[in-house]
């Protein structure tokens, strides 16, 4: 792989990067169309990162579709699928980690203690290896896409960080790996999610401004689904994280919830301007 991205920066042509832990979706694949729209040639990575999962967390039933994931990337375009394995990516000795200060602690580096370290960690060494120009995550992980840019911005790394919109169900649901393990009585709750974020929208639209009102008023749409047991629900400043009082500037509408046994995360974008609020699920 680190020959191949010599190559091609040698030839002088942008190489695309899109990380992945594999079980594929569509919102993996809109991020390899952008990927393709401005790259070539474009690499796919599937790795299930062991040190971004808590000992009590779902590492070993993760859903692992290898074949299905190569064929879906092949019929995509991808150019290059790079998936090492776990002794590859962590050989004996290794000791290094990377931590951003600040921002891993937050929301869900909050509920999960050491996950952003994982991430962090593995996508630098992801980046050192791929060598791309541009590499490209969805919103839905808007936490993790916020690490990544201030990972990338403080260790002057040559890769510019794209983040993308999130592709949901017709019903709303944002598309993840982990719906695989909701069952059928739990598929229907698991929209909550996405009512709880839509209804702050209607509310924005309406005048609302007081994080508290719309953060309560998403709490209430949660706790309405017997099957859904709330993590976080907060506003907070897009580029800091810390919560916000009221709507201002360039804010996160962000929910993060269990159905029965799957922790699910959603969240919405708030941006203003000229004294109006857009919104963007």
């Amino acid at each position: 792989m680190k020959q191949l991205a010599r190559q091609a920066h040698a030839e002088g042509r942008p190489t695309g990067f899109v990380p992945t832990m594999g079980a594929l979706h569509a919102g993996h694949l809109s991020l390899v169309r952008a990927a393709k729209a401005v790259c070539q040639p474009v690499v796919t990575s599937i790795f299930v990162n062991p040190t971004q999962f808590a000992p009590n967390e779902d590492f070993q039933k993760y859903p692992r579709t290898f074949e299905s994931d190569r064929k879906q990337l092949e019929d995509a375009g991808v150019d290059y699928l790079f998936a090492p394995e776990a002794a590859e990516m962590y050989p004996p000795g290794f000791r290094t980690s990377v931590n951003v200060d600040g921002l891993s602690n937050r929301l869900d580096g909050r509920s999960r203690p050491g996950h952003f370290r994982g991430v962090t960690t593995v996508v630098l060494k992801l980046f050192e290896i791929v060598q791309p120009q541009k590499s490209f995550f969805g919103r839905k992980d808007a936490v993790q896409a916020r690490l990544i840019r201030q990972m990338a911005r403080d260790l002057h790394l040559d890769t510019e960080i794209v983040v993308c919109p999130i592709v949901r169900e017709p019903d709303g649901l944002a598309l993840s790996s982990r719906n695989a393990y909701l069952d059928p009585a739990e598929r229907p709750a698991a929209t909550a999610l996405y009512r709880a974020l839509d209804g702050a929208r209607r509310a924005i639209e309406r005048g609302e401004r007081d994080a508290l009102w719309l953060t309560t008023a998403m709490r209430e749409t949660l706790r309405s689904e017997a099957r859904i047991e709330p993590d976080y629900v907060e506003l907070v400043d897009a580029e800091t994280l810390d919560p916000v009082t009221f709507l201002r500037g360039v804010c996160l509408a962000m929910i993060a919830a269990r159905v029965g046994a799957t922790r699910l995360i959603d969240n919405m974008l708030i941006e203003e301007r000229d004294s109006e609020f857009i919104t963007t699920l």
